[in-house]
Formats: structure tokens, sequence, C-alpha cells
């Protein structure tokens, strides 16, 4: 199979490109050199660490079901890897979620599990709900990841014996990620030390900046071995911000991500996020209670498109839904990038940047009716 376009590599664009799948690998990527050429842009497929659902289904619930439903949605805007996020819950409702959603991963519809929660600042616990918030307890969490599937866990640093639980965490291989945070700069700083790696939506449920104490988001944006998620939907980040992120860290350690739920791809209404009540108006997730930001209602297509609009190269915007984040899970052999020998996945984007195909594996993602809009443009 061989699909033409404008080919987005890690770094540049080939115009009049082609990318030549065999089974579920990339064979070539290069000049497409026949007569007939195309304008659709062909992206490696976009990899979402921080997801809670979309297409009106949740990986929240832990339903298995509504699971898969979530990550069909999600692959038909061309996030073909990601991880499902779970919120703050009972202890036992998280070992339930857990157990009921690692078959998924096994099979490949997932990658892995996010635990985002219990062990949060109930100062900046965002919509993460209060009440099941709890001070870290490695044994407690040991005791979670027997279960299998957890790839990535967010911590807030300052609270008691979070810097054992993330240097646990990374003992385990799980990434420890440092969010819904009110840390100092150095306390910040001593969980990066003990080993974390990710900042979760880095400025979004956290000390804001100040100039006398700089708090996470400096650490986080500073520290060379750290990736910083940010969420590209002009809600949570003003596209400012975003630009000065990606300047300050660089394409290689920003990671965009969603941190949809529910309602993503789905009308204004009420919707739920970990027992919580969401109210969805002009797209804006918020909760009932309080008017806190309750993740959004994001794909990764659109925030790749609002990133570009913002004045950032398709080349880094890629990198940024793509390569980063597969770094982050250390699959960047596998995924991430257009290069032989990875997994064929590809996304293909018209002029203005909307999904027309996507490919998982070599397989392409067809809708209810059996259609898959790259077809026409693989020969």
């Amino acid at each position: 199979m061989r699909i033409k376009g404008r080919v987005v590599t890690p770094t540049r664009v080939i115009e009049d490109g082609e990318v030549r799948v065999e089974g579920d690998r990339i064979a070539a990527v290069g000049r497409n050199r026949s007569r007939t050429s195309e304008s659709q842009w062909i992206l490696p497929g976009f990899v979402d660490i921080h997801v809670h659902g979309g297409g009106g289904h949740s990986f929240t619930t832990g339903d298995p079901v509504a699971a898969r439903a979530a990550a069909r949605f999600h692959l038909q805007h061309g996030t073909t890897t990601m991880l499902a996020s779970l919120v703050t819950a009972p202890i036992k409702e998280m070992r339930q979620s857990t157990v009921d959603l690692k078959p998924l991963v096994d099979d490949g519809t997932l990658e892995g599990l996010h635990y985002e929660g219990p062990y949060l600042s109930a100062t900046r616990c965002g919509a993460q709900n209060p009440d099941h918030l709890r001070d870290p307890d490695p044994r407690e969490l040991a005791r979670l990841l027997d279960l299998g599937g957890v790839r990535l866990v967010t911590v807030a640093p300052e609270l008691p014996r979070a810097l054992p639980t993330i240097r646990m965490l990374v003992e385990r291989g799980v990434i420890a990620a440092i969010g819904h945070t009110d840390a100092t700069y150095e306390q910040t700083w001593a969980g990066i030390d003990a080993g974390a790696t990710v900042g979760t939506h880095v400025c979004n449920g956290m000390r804001p900046v100040h100039h006398r104490e700089p708090g996470p988001v400096v650490a986080l944006l500073d520290a060379p071995n750290v990736v910083c998620e940010q969420i590209p939907d002009g809600v949570h980040l003003h596209d400012g911000m975003l630009r000065h992120a990606i300047h300050t860290a660089g394409p290689g350690r920003i990671a965009l991500i969603t941190d949809a739920i529910d309602a993503a791809g789905m009308s204004d209404g009420r919707y739920d996020l970990g027992g919580q009540a969401v109210r969805v108006e002009q797209g804006v997730a918020r909760l009932v209670r309080d008017g806190a930001i309750a993740g959004s209602t994001l794909t990764m297509a659109a925030g790749l498109r609002r990133t570009v609009q913002s004045g950032v190269s398709i080349v880094d915007a890629s990198r940024m839904a793509s390569g980063t984040p597969a770094t982050v899970l250390g699959r960047y052999d596998q995924l991430g990038s257009l290069a032989p020998g990875k997994r064929a996945d590809l996304v293909l984007l018209d002029d203005k940047l909307t999904v027309t195909g996507v490919l998982r594996g070599g397989a392409p993602y067809l809708d209810e009716r059996g259609v898959g809009g790259w077809l026409a443009r693989a020969i």
C-alpha cells in the first residue's frame, strides 16, 4: 500500500512524499516518484497519555464496554495510542477499575492506565473529588501496581511520603508525574530528583508562577529530563502560554494531551466525571458544584490544529502530539514517527487539518458503514 501526500517527519515535511505500508509496518518513507501527487498531510498516529473518555463514553467508570467505545472514538480522530486516565476515587473502586480495564491493555486497545490521583493536593485538586484525596501510601499503591497495566501515576510531591512513593514508582518501572500540586519550587525539584519525569497538564492544577516563588511551573519547564503535558484547547491555556512553554522546553519536552472527558465529540449538556456532575457549555466542561474546569472536550486532531494555528510549525506540533509522548512511554522505537520498521500508525489530514483517514497497525479505521476516508488516496 502506498499513501501519497505531504509527509511530516520529525525534522521536515517531504512535499510530494509517500509512505509505503506492508502488513502492520512502515516499509519506506520518501519522495513519491510517480506522476501523481496528493495535497493531504500524512502524520504519525497521535499518542495521548492523558485522556478520560470521549464520544459519550468514559474510562473513569472502569466499564470495559464503555472504555472500548471511548478508545474507538479517539481512534476515529487520529489517536492510535492512548493511556486511559482514572480520576481520584476510593481505593476499592480504583482496584476494580484496574482489574476491569487490564484486558484492554493486554489486547492492545489501551497502552496502559494512568492514575490521576488520589495522592493530590486538596488546594489544587481542580475537578478531582476532594472527598477521596489521601496522602501517598507506597504500600497501598504497590498493591494496585501488582494488578498490572498501570503505566503512569500523578503525585503531588509536597505531601507526606510522596518522595518515597515516587522512588517506588520508578523502581517498579512506572512513570511518575507531578501534578495537582501546591508545591514550592524546591519541593517540585525534590520530586524531580526522586525520579518524576512528567508534569501533569503543566500550569493547570498547580501553584501559579510568582517572581519570588516560581513554584512547580518554572521547575517543571526548566527540568531537562521532564516532559510537560499541555492542553491546547484555548481554555486551559492561553495560546501565548502554550507558545511560551514550547519555546522554553522545546518540542522534545512538550506532550500535547486532550484531558478529554466523555463529553468530547458530544453536544453541550450534563455529564459526569468520577461521580461529580459536569456541565458543558459552548464546549467547555466545568463542575456544577464550583465551576472548576473539568477536563476538556478536545480531540488530539483539534489540539494539533489549534497548536499550528497559534504559530507552531506542523513538524513541531506533530512531534509533540506523537513523538514526545511515545518517548515518555518508552515506545519511540515502535511509535511516534514515520520511519521504516515502525508500526504503521498514520493520520491523514486535509488542508484544514481535519482528519480524513486513520491507519493503526496497517489497518484502516472504518466507520459504522465500513468506510474509511483514506481508501481513495491509497494505492
